[in-house]
């Protein structure tokens, strides 16, 4: 079974990682990883990526065909622009799929090759998880 193709006849879904768990969890998905190279980037891209983004804390999803996210904790909008010419408004939810797509498709081009390797597999998970988003056309564009 090819794990990096969406398959539209079981809905992927998300569970909020308890605050408890969230070092476990990170640690158990991506290693060392997490913290001094997953994280930061997916930071760094929601700065660059909406002006109106001004840091804040950020809720970690684990998802039922094991991929990863994280997103704002916030409820509202974000106006971004992104280096396809994509400009746009993304929910918080929506912003953090899209942050952790482009962190991981960068990070899949690394020298590691297993970390690569494993950021190229966290994409594709989460980007079969986004195709079910009701922001999806959004998340495309901004991401295609």
């Amino acid at each position: 079974m090819n794990h990096f193709i969406d398959d539209d006849r079981a809905a992927v879904t998300r569970h909020l990682v308890p605050e408890d768990q969230r070092l476990a969890v990170t640690a158990s998905l991506f290693g060392p990883h997490f913290p001094l190279q997953i994280e930061p980037v997916v930071y760094a891209i929601a700065d660059r990526m909406a002006d109106d983004y001004c840091g804040g804390y950020w809720q970690f999803y684990t998802l039922s065909n094991a991929g990863f996210y994280l997103a704002p904790d916030e409820d509202r909008s974000f106006e971004i622009k992104c280096q396809n010419y994509f400009n746009g408004t993304l929910s918080a939810g929506a912003l953090g799929i899209v942050c952790c797509l482009y962190a991981y498709s960068h990070l899949s081009f690394q020298g590691d090759f297993d970390f690569s390797r494993l950021c190229a597999k966290h994409y594709h998970l989460l980007r079969s998880y986004a195709m079910g988003h009701a922001e999806v056309a959004a998340i495309l564009g901004a991401t295609d």
